[in-house]
């Protein structure tokens, strides 16, 4: 007669101790994601774990569930190198974004031909018979349902820190890069730009203009500089004066761009992902007077 509770691995030995039985049977582990990450919380809470161990291990579990179509720039926001562009063009372009590396197309944006590096743009200065096509690094495309955790080991492998995402139709649908993904786990990789969050998002500088967070509520910057921002358009609302300037420029800003509104002057330090990080302010100076 066959046993009618036979055990899962008969060929496994059950090393176990019995208080070890007993405790899996009164605590049983986590059965789910949720419940993962609420154990590691207890964990901390108990000082088995440091706060900072948690976060990243909770990004760990979180980004499983994530895809390449999650946490992309979207291709509207990508910046592209076009190879028919003439070569100074092309280095103001590179230096006004300040990235490292660039999709490069030809005819339409859809067209992704290959990766430039910038650095690579100073070998035209030195060899300018070079053909800048010779410099062109392969494109990788990835599908949007690729996997955050597959993709990392992609990175890590083949060594390219930036992929095309595609979408089901085969077109671009944004780009994304080693850092986006490694930021899901240990949260946003600071940069020359970024300043500690309780240095402020208004802060003066040295030439008696201001940096400013592009995600400063248009109601702060009001009171800081005693003047009314608001739209062109009175039906359009805001909260960030970020989102005011591109709406008012009409296009996303670029680095180094300027425009004025309501008596002051602001420059476009820095973007990321298509958003402004940091503005320059100063008032608009009266050449008049």
């Amino acid at each position: 007669m066959s046993d009618p509770h036979p055990a899962r691995h008969p060929d496994r030995e059950d090393k176990r101790t019995f208080l070890q039985k007993l405790a899996e049977f009164i605590h049983p582990g986590p059965d789910s994601t949720a419940e993962l990450i609420a154990t590691l919380a207890e964990a901390e809470e108990n000082h088995i774990i440091g706060a900072d161990s948690r976060v990243m291990l909770e990004g760990v579990i979180r980004m499983a569930d994530l895809t390449a179509g999650d946490v992309m720039v979207p291709a509207t926001r990508m910046d592209l190198v076009n190879i028919d562009e003439p070569y100074d063009a092309m280095l103001h372009g590179v230096i006004d974004t300040a990235h490292s590396r660039f999709p490069v197309y030809q005819g339409e944006r859809e067209n992704i031909i290959g990766v430039l590096l910038a650095k690579d743009l100073l070998k035209l200065q030195r060899a300018p018979e070079l053909n800048i096509r010779a410099l062109l690094r392969p494109a990788v495309f990835v599908p949007e349902s690729k996997g955050l955790n597959d993709l990392l080991r992609e990175f890590q492998g083949n060594r390219n820190h930036q992929a095309i995402v595609i979408d089901e139709f085969g077109r671009v649908a944004g780009l994304i890069t080693i850092e986006d993904v490694l930021e899901q786990i240990v949260g946003e990789i600071e940069d020359e730009f970024d300043i500690a969050e309780d240095e402020g998002d208004i802060y003066g500088l040295a030439d008696r203009s201001y940096r400013v967070s592009g995600d400063t509520t248009i109601a702060r910057v009001d009171d800081a500089f005693g003047v009314k921002l608001t739209s062109t358009d009175p039906q359009d609302q805001f909260d960030t004066i970020g989102g005011l300037i591109a709406h008012e420029m009409g296009h996303v800003p670029k680095r180094g761009e300027r425009y004025t509104l309501a008596g002051l002057d602001f420059v476009v330090l820095h973007t990321k992902g298509g958003a402004v990080k940091w503005f320059k302010v100063s008032p608009v100076v009266d050449e008049s007077s």
